[in-house]
C-alpha cells in the first residue's frame, strides 16, 4: 500500500483543547497512512447525531485529542521525577493514537456485525502489528505498551485503564459536540494530579474531587447520550439492516453495495479467518461509514421488502419505539407485539425478528474489580477511590445498572 511520507512537525487547531502539536516525524507518517486516515470517515458516536445533531465528530479527532492529553501526562510525570524516556514517550503517543484504529463503520454499533467474534481492540492490535512491519519495527514498543506487555505497567494504564487518556478525551469531546454540559470534566486538573507509585498510575489526594466529577460525568453521559433510547433504537435498526443484508448476500451470493462492503456481505468472515488470512485486514481497512450509508440508500429500493423498509425508516428517521424497563419484559406482552407487527406487515415469525427486538444494556461508572483508581493520601498510602471518597458514595456508583429494552415500529398499537 502506498502512502505519503512527507515529514513535517505540524500544529493542528482543535476546538476542545486549542493547538495540538504532532510530536515527531514518525507520528506524522503514521497519521498520513491510509489505515489512520480512514478514521476521518468513522464517526465517534455512530448514529448519536439522530438525537444530538452536532455529534458528527470522528475517531480521527478523538485519536488526536487523546494523543494531546498523553503528551500533557508525560510532561507532568517527568516534572515529578518519574522517568519516561524519549522512546517510551513516542511509544505512548503512538499507542494512544492507534488505540481505536480497529473500529469499523459506526464504531461500537456494528462491532460484531462485520466480523463476528472479534473486538475492535483485537483488530487495533492487528493494525499496529502490520504498521510495525511496514515501518521496519519502529512501532514495536508502541505495540507492547498497547498490549500491556511492556515492563512499565503505568505506561499501559495511561493508554487503557479507568482513568486513561482515551476516557478523558472522549468524555470532554463528546460533551463538547453533543452540547451535554453534564459530561464536562477538568482534564487539566486530573492530569496534573497524576503520579506513579510502585509502577501504578495513581492520583494525588488533591485531585480526588476532580476524579469524583469524572466518575459522575461518565455515568451521566452514558444514560443521557450513549444509551439514550432514540440512539439505541437507531443502533438496533442499523444492526438489523446489516443482518438482513448479510443474509441476502450469503444466500444469493450477491447484493448491490459498495465494493468494500460487498466482500463482507457475501463472505462469512469469521474471527479465525480474519486473523489467519492477512488480506482481510487490508479489505477491512477500506470500510468506513460512507460504505454503510451509501449502501443503505441503495437498499431503500431493494426488492427485498424487509431490507427496503428498514432502510427507508432509518434514512427518514422513522425510528423504532424503544421501551425501557428495570426488569425483563413480560413474555406475553412481547409476543403480543410480535403478532401485531407480523399481522400489520404480513411477516413470518422469522421476518418479524427484524422489527421486534429485546435486549439488555448495562452501565457502571466505576468498576472496583478492574484496574482501580487509586488515591495517594497525605500519608502516602494508596486507597481505592470507592473508599477514599468522602463526598460521594462511589460504592453505589460502582454497582452495575441493567436496563431492558424492547424496540418495535411506532405505528404498532398494543
Amino acid at each position: 500500500m502506498n502512502f505519503r511520507t512527507t515529514n513535517k512537525i505540524k500544529t493542528i487547531n482543535d476546538p476542545v483543547y486549542g493547538f495540538i502539536t504532532i510530536p515527531s516525524e514518525l507520528v506524522f507518517d503514521i497519521m498520513e497512512h491510509p489505515f489512520f486516515q480512514r478514521l476521518r470517515r468513522i464517526k465517534q458516536l455512530g448514529l448519536t447525531n439522530y438525537v444530538y445533531p452536532s455529534a458528527h465528530h470522528t475517531r480521527f479527532q478523538h485519536a488526536l485529542g487523546a494523543m494531546h492529553l498523553m503528551q500533557q501526562a508525560v510532561s507532568v510525570l517527568r516534572s515529578k521525577g518519574i522517568e519516561v524516556s524519549h522512546e517510551e514517550s513516542q511509544g505512548l503517543c503512538l499507542a494512544i493514537l492507534l488505540h481505536d484504529i480497529g473500529h469499523g463503520p459506526f464504531s461500537h454499533t456494528l462491532e460484531q456485525s462485520i466480523v463476528k467474534g472479534l473486538s475492535h481492540e483485537e483488530i487495533s492490535d492487528l493494525f499496529i502489528a502490520e504498521l510495525n512491519r511496514q515501518f521496519g519495527g519502529r512501532l514495536e514498543l508502541a505495540g507492547r505498551i498497547f498490549r500491556g506487555t511492556y515492563e512499565k505497567k503505568f505506561l499501559h494504564q495511561l493508554v487503557s485503564s479507568q482513568l486513561d487518556m482515551d476516557r478523558l478525551d472522549y468524555l470532554s469531546r463528546d460533551s463538547f459536540f453533543t452540547g451535554v454540559a453534564e459530561g464536562t470534566i477538568n482534564t487539566d486538573r486530573i492530569i496534573n494530579m497524576l503520579t506513579v507509585c510502585d509502577d501504578e498510575l495513581v492520583v494525588e489526594a488533591k485531585g480526588i474531587y476532580s476524579v469524583e466529577k469524572f466518575i459522575i460525568a461518565r455515568r451521566l453521559m452514558y444514560w443521557q447520550v450513549y444509551l439514550h433510547k432514540a440512539v439505541l433504537a437507531a443502533d438496533q435498526m442499523l444492526v438489523n439492516i446489516l443482518r438482513r443484508a448479510k443474509y441476502i448476500g450469503e444466500t444469493e451470493k450477491d447484493i448491490v453495495s459498495t465494493p468494500a462492503l460487498r466482500l463482507f456481505l457475501v463472505n462469512r468472515v469469521s474471527r479465525d479467518r480474519f486473523i489467519n488470512e492477512p488480506e482481510w485486514l487490508e479489505k477491512f481497512a477500506l470500510l468506513d461509514d460512507y460504505d454503510i450509508i451509501t449502501s443503505i440508500k441503495l437498499w431503500m429500493d431493494h426488492p427485498d421488502r424487509i431490507l427496503s423498509l428498514l432502510c427507508r425508516s432509518l434514512i427518514l428517521r422513522n425510528l423504532f419505539r424503544m421501551e425501557i424497563k428495570n426488569e425483563p419484559f413480560d413474555h406475553e406482552y412481547v409476543e403480543k407485539i410480535r403478532k401485531a407487527v407480523a399481522l400489520k406487515y404480513s411477516l413470518s415469525p422469522v421476518e418479524t425478528e427484524y422489527f421486534v427486538n429485546t435486549d439488555k444494556v448495562q452501565n457502571h461508572a466505576y468498576n472496583p474489580t478492574h484496574d482501580k483508581i487509586l488515591i495517594r493520601n497525605a500519608d502516602c498510602q494508596l486507597i481505592d477511590i470507592a473508599t477514599a471518597s468522602e463526598q460521594l458514595d462511589i460504592a453505589v456508583l460502582s454497582k452495575t445498572v441493567s436496563k431492558y429494552l424492547l424496540g418495535y415500529p411506532k405505528d404498532i398499537k398494543v
